[in-house]
């Protein structure tokens, strides 16, 4: 893994709140769910001839308990790998258990399972009975939540340690994409997983994450803010590159009327690119062919126009344009 220091952007702040779309999303699916956010629990299927009770079911992890954190606390410490087997799954994972541990396996750490969700749940009902090797990569006692990874277990034992002690925020590294999410885009970099937020991929406006980036492919990306307690690594992609929004009040100054791409068509209006990440906001007002019909047989996707600026806010990235050019 390469790292270097970049220091052509500013670090952002990185608050607790940044990480609650991530959590959110592993709560839906994970057993182990956290009492701090409203998260819809999920019904998981065990390891049972007959169909599991539905208050069963609804229990975090099942009713078990990890008998021993200080066993959990040290296996993470030391990135020990260990041999558990599946008794369960759900359409996030699957539920493994073993020498008193009890855990959870998101379906995104299962080697060579990130790229099938199209067939998820018959794949996952496969793991039932079976043993795998993993590393735990989250263990938070007053949550009783302990997540493990087949994938994190690849690397051997004293990576994801020596890699965090390598990283530091602002640095540059190079990894893998292992997962693509409504929320953003998980990268391997060595041992070590960390998350490219949605608004972290681009200076523009991101409508899916896997628009930005593909499975399997090797990125550059900034090291934001690490948590080795919680085995996280905030990272950015869009920070490699310039912020356009520094220098548009000086590139498109209010009246100007610059050539733009249609990138996005609304009901109250239409989003265009002016430039790589300066996008605008045409709404229908100001749209002089619309005449109260609908927008999308009036513009598409791709479009080429002339836009006039209306007005510029580059500190909260946000520009109103017009397509009324006088």
């Amino acid at each position: 893994m390469a790292v270097r220091n970049n220091h052509e952007n500013p670090m952002p702040v990185i608050d607790e709140g940044w990480w609650t779309s991530v959590l959110a999303e592993e709560g839906r699916n994970a057993p182990h769910l956290t009492p701090r956010m409203s998260v819809p629990k999920t019904e998981v299927y065990q390891e049972k001839k007959s169909a599991p009770d539905k208050s069963e079911a609804e229990q975090p992890g099942n009713g078990k308990s990890v008998a021993n954190w200080d066993q959990v606390k040290q296996m993470y410490m030391n990135d020990q790998i260990v041999s558990l087997s599946v008794t369960g799954h759900n359409r996030g994972g699957l539920l493994v258990e073993g020498n008193g541990l009890y855990g959870f396996v998101p379906f995104s750490h299962l080697v060579g399972l990130a790229d099938k969700a199209d067939k998820r749940e018959l794949d996952l009902s496969s793991y039932v009975g079976r043993s795998l090797s993993l590393k735990v990569i989250e263990c938070v006692p007053e949550d009783e939540r302990v997540v493990f990874s087949e994938r994190a277990a690849q690397s051997e034992p004293g990576k994801r340690a020596e890699l965090f002690s390598a990283l530091r925020p602002g640095q540059k590294a190079q990894g893998t994409v292992t997962n693509i999410t409504d929320f953003g885009v998980f990268v391997d970099l060595g041992g070590v997983e960390g998350l490219i937020h949605i608004s972290e991929l681009s200076w523009g406006r991101v409508s899916h994450p896997a628009h930005i980036v593909k499975m399997g492919s090797l990125i550059d990306v900034q090291v934001l803010d690490l948590a080795p307690e919680r085995c996280r690594v905030a990272l950015s992609l869009k920070r490699l590159q310039p912020n356009p929004w520094q220098n548009a009040a000086v590139d498109f100054p209010k009246g100007c009327v610059k050539p733009a791409t249609i990138t996005s068509v609304l009901s109250f209006g239409a989003f265009a690119r002016l430039d790589a990440g300066v996008e605008g906001l045409i709404h229908a007002s100001e749209i002089p062919m619309a005449d109260g019909k609908p927008l999308k047989d009036i513009l598409s996707e791709g479009q080429a126009v002339m836009v006039r600026v209306l007005h510029l806010d580059p500190a909260h990235q946000r520009m109103g344009l017009s397509m009324r050019l006088e």
